[in-house]
């Protein structure tokens, strides 16, 4: 938690006592020292970190992180440089291309993204290696709808955008008309072509923020 250094801080900090919390932290000491787990531990809460909730006006919600060495770094779909680019996240590059006529980028690495104000979550925030929804039900579920809850309640418009059935039961805690909710099928090459291709999340995006006044995201990497 020490690794959080904005207003996500004092917004969350009651959380951080929390019986559920506490446990979940327990867990995690036990993990970190016991599997190989990931993201590492210093980047757990990097996409707070790295997006204030004062700036943010888009949300990708993912599911869990990248499972396979060297991947995940705290930012949901991104990877950290210079590692090959996975599956979900090329077909993200190509809905991309096909949007907005970027071109597809030669790196994952996601943060620039972030800091323009793109609050890139995991459902759940940690992962033991290999082994996909392995931190499932452990509390991260219970803190994510916090995030989701606290950002319903912000006073300017947000953009939450939920790509598959989990990120999708998030969709009951924004109860606020002034944000848009764009929802498709989640990138991974299983289900991306049930809808995300053409999806358009992208244009629609920087349709909507300008449409509040708020400058676009400048989508290029």
């Amino acid at each position: 938690m020490n690794t959080i250094t904005n207003d996500w801080k004092d917004l969350l900090k009651e959380e951080f006592s929390k019986d559920y919390f506490t446990k979940l932290m327990k867990f995690l000491d036990d993990e970190y020292r016991t599997n190989t787990i990931y993201p590492p531990r210093d980047m757990l809460f990097s996409a707070l970190d790295l997006c204030p909730f004062k700036d943010t006006k888009v949300v990708i919600l993912g599911q869990d992180p990248y499972h396979e060495p060297n991947q995940a770094h705290g930012l949901s779909f991104s990877v950290a440089k210079g590692v090959k680019i996975p599956p979900s996240l090329r077909n993200i590059f190509k809905e991309l291309n096909d949007d907005l006529n970027i071109e597809i980028p030669r790196d994952g690495f996601l943060e620039n993204w972030a800091k323009q104000g793109v609050l890139m979550i995991n459902n759940v925030f940690s992962v033991r290696k290999g082994q996909a929804h392995s931190h499932k039900n452990k509390g991260w579920e219970i803190f994510t709808d916090k995030i989701i809850s606290l950002l319903n309640e912000k006073e300017s418009p947000i953009v939450f955008i939920l790509w598959g059935k989990p990120s999708q039961k998030k969709e009951k805690l924004i109860t606020s008309n002034m944000h848009l909710v764009l929802k498709a099928p989640h990138p991974s090459p299983l289900s991306s072509y049930r809808g995300f291709f053409k999806s358009k999340p992208f244009s629609k995006t920087n349709e909507f923020l300008k449409l509040n006044s708020l400058k676009e995201i400048d989508w290029k990497l």
